[in-house]
């Protein structure tokens, strides 16, 4: 069941939990996962439903309730307070637009940003959401998830599964025209624990500035960035 606090009901109700969270489950998976007893095993997450931290969903199988966002948002993000001064820092030593961006669900969510502030830019407002089937930055935030949750997806994807694994061989990726005429876009993978993808940091602009190469230049300076995110005791202005 993971770690153990010394308070039992509550480390089987955090095990439920977990459970639940990553993958919805009927009481009968509850308890494989867990391998709490049936009985206790229903008796939690009958309450965790209560307190709206489970939810069911349409097959009546428990998941993630709406109380556990709720949390989350009211919680400090370590990424985000960091990404203000390191996408300024891309900006800055780029010359180009930067981002950070986020998976949710088929779409990534521009969650920080950093304009050009003169000449030809690229702007994507804080909140867009865009799909994940074109452009550099869906091409990472896919590149690093097991085939099948992204196998509906490659159907309608502008980039294959074969061009995700050169994505992971060198550890970035670039878009020519690929999400939006005229714009070019390099992004490289922000990882979290266990080496999985929580974020895509790119730069964009107009192609004929960034050329129709742009990985071989830019990666370098986003993979100095995506360091700097991933560990928080490193200051992003001295590269």
């Amino acid at each position: 069941m993971g770690q153990h606090s010394g308070i039992g009901v509550l480390d089987k109700a955090v095990a439920i939990l977990a459970a639940a969270a990553t993958e919805p489950a009927a009481l009968a998976e509850l308890v494989e996962r867990t391998t709490i007893p049936r009985a206790t095993a229903h008796r939690l997450a009958v309450a965790l439903e209560v307190h709206r931290l489970l939810a069911r969903d349409a097959d009546g199988r428990f998941t993630a309730g709406p109380r556990l966002a709720e949390l989350a948002a009211a919680a400090a993000d370590p990424l985000l307070e960091r990404a203000s001064e390191v996408l300024a820092w891309v900006r800055d030593t780029a010359g180009e637009s930067a981002q950070l961006y986020r998976r949710d669900g088929l779409e990534r969510v521009c969650v920080a940003a950093a304009e050009r502030a003169t000449g030809l830019r690229t702007t994507v407002p804080l909140g867009a959401r865009l799909p994940l089937t074109a452009g550099s930055g869906a091409q990472v935030l896919c590149a690093w998830e097991p085939t099948e949750t992204i196998a509906a997806l490659l159907r309608t994807a502008q980039f294959t599964e074969r061009s995700l694994a050169e994505v992971r061989r060198r550890g970035w990726a670039q878009s020519i025209g690929q999400r939006e005429a005229g714009v070019a876009s390099v992004s490289a993978p922000i990882f979290g624990r266990g080496r999985r993808v929580i974020a895509a940091i790119s730069i964009s602009g107009p192609i004929e500035r960034l050329g129709r190469s742009p990985g071989q230049r830019f990666a370098p300076i986003l993979a100095v960035a995506a360091q700097r995110l991933q560990d928080p005791r490193l200051d992003p202005s001295t590269p």
